[in-house]
């Protein structure tokens, strides 16, 4: 059994180098930039230039793939990731990092979305489901690694950025060494704004409106915590928790939203955020404590939004069209990660560091009226007609690509042959 896996722990390796040095950088870069003193707007740009980024790279990345293949593709991606994370520790510059941020998330998708294309290949109908799982606990783990890596030293050198180096690097090491077959080519990506809208009209709204809050807070938690005054320990603290709490608290609010309306959980979840959120503002706490647990609170809630709302989809999308659904949905929640930054930018220089939750708060508001407005003009689908819930990653969505892994893609595939079999 373990032979079987061999390969497929390989790339997995692969997976956690990649993440660490993603995890790691993405927040170094606001660290580095507050003590620099750029301005609230250009920390804020760096995370709209990183999602601008990862969506084209997602719409264009199965193209270069097509044309230079899977280890040579993945090399590039690779090191560009290691040039720029080297680059944006020589030349400290925030109209500069912008730029580099841009090619960071090109990179990123296109390396995720060639890892997630050997797995799925090397995936069977047996352990699809146990390849998915591993992919989650990774993803997970490796990027809480990179935060958590930054409590031990200090933003004001460069030795970070050379280490987020060194990560993108190691990664090329688990596919360049490879004896597998390259997989098959990458599967174009579309965006059916109308089809999408018709299919589910709340997650439509819902994975764009939650990109807008995970986003703003994903680039900006970090700045909040320093203009605050708490450690670069408890940021990196702060941070990782979030996620863990979002990753905890995903499979017990899935099971309930099984149970019963979904679009009630997404609503009660929402409108949780916001309260908590409400309260992060009018507390105004300056304790690393205090501001760890209200934080955390907050992201068990805004982290299971997502996953909620593509189960929701999913429940109204035929089998075969699971991963048509979910990758359009995947790229709203990416065009929602570009406005985010900027909104909680304005709000945070315009007031106070805690005005980043008026940002989050304002989407998850609006996500929770429009649920409930949805409630009342369309029946919930029968609980026997659901689709199972099945968490995904809380702080970086999956790519296109892998949606593959998910077994539910394979039961739609084979729906899809069967029914133009018999037609």
């Amino acid at each position: 059994m373990f032979a079987s896996f061999g390969p497929i722990l390989a790339l997995l390796g692969g997976t956690a180098f990649l993440l660490i040095g993603s995890g790691l950088h993405g927040l170094l870069l606001p660290l580095r930039g507050q003590m620099e003193g750029f301005s609230t707007a250009s920390l804020g740009l760096l995370g709209t230039a990183w999602a601008g980024g990862f969506v084209a790279g997602c719409i264009v990345a199965p193209h270069l793939v097509r044309r230079v293949g899977h280890v040579r593709s993945f090399g590039a991606f690779a090191a560009t990731g290691a040039i720029i994370a080297l680059l944006t520790g020589l030349v400290v510059q925030e109209y500069f990092w912008i730029f580099l941020r841009v090619f960071t998330g090109f990179a990123m998708a296109g390396a995720f979305m060639v890892i997630e294309s050997w797995l799925n290949e090397r995936a069977t109908n047996e352990n699809r489901g146990t390849v998915f799982g591993l992919y989650m606990m990774v993803t997970y783990a490796s990027l809480m690694a990179g935060q958590i890596m930054l409590a031990s030293g200090t933003v004001a050198t460069p030795t970070f950025f050379m280490i987020t180096g060194i990560f993108f690097c190691l990664a090329l090491i688990p596919t360049t060494v490879s004896v597998q077959a390259s997989p098959s080519p990458l599967h174009n990506v579309s965006l059916d704004l109308k089809g999408l809208y018709r299919n589910s009209p709340v997650a439509f709204a819902g994975c764009l409106l939650i990109g807008v809050a995970n986003g703003a807070w994903g680039t900006l938690g970090a700045v909040y915590g320093a203009r605050i005054g708490i450690s670069t320990a408890e940021i990196a603290l702060m941070m990782s928790i979030a996620v863990i709490a979002g990753a905890t608290l995903q499979m017990p609010a899935g099971r309930l939203s099984d149970r019963t309306d979904r679009r009630f959980v997404l609503a009660g979840a929402s409108c949780g955020a916001a309260a908590i959120g409400l309260v992060i503002f009018l507390l105004a706490a300056r304790t690393g404590t205090v501001v760890i647990a209200l934080t955390a609170a907050y992201g068990a809630l805004a982290y299971t939004l997502y996953s909620i709302a593509v189960a929701h989809a999913n429940d109204h999308a035929d089998a075969e069209d699971f991963v048509k659904v979910s990758g359009g949905l995947l790229l709203l929640y990416g065009f929602g990660t570009m406005i985010g930054p900027v909104l909680g930018a304005v709000l945070m220089a315009a007031w106070r560091p805690e005005s980043l939750f008026l940002a989050t708060g304002l989407a998850h508001l609006a996500l929770a009226g429009y649920t409930m407005l949805r409630i009342s003009r369309r029946a919930p689908i029968p609980v026997e007609e659901r689709e199972t819930f099945t968490s995904h990653p809380s702080e970086r969505a999956l790519t296109p690509e892998g949606l593959h892994l998910d077994p539910r893609s394979e039961a739609g595939a084979e729906a899809g042959a069967a029914a133009a079999s018999n037609p």
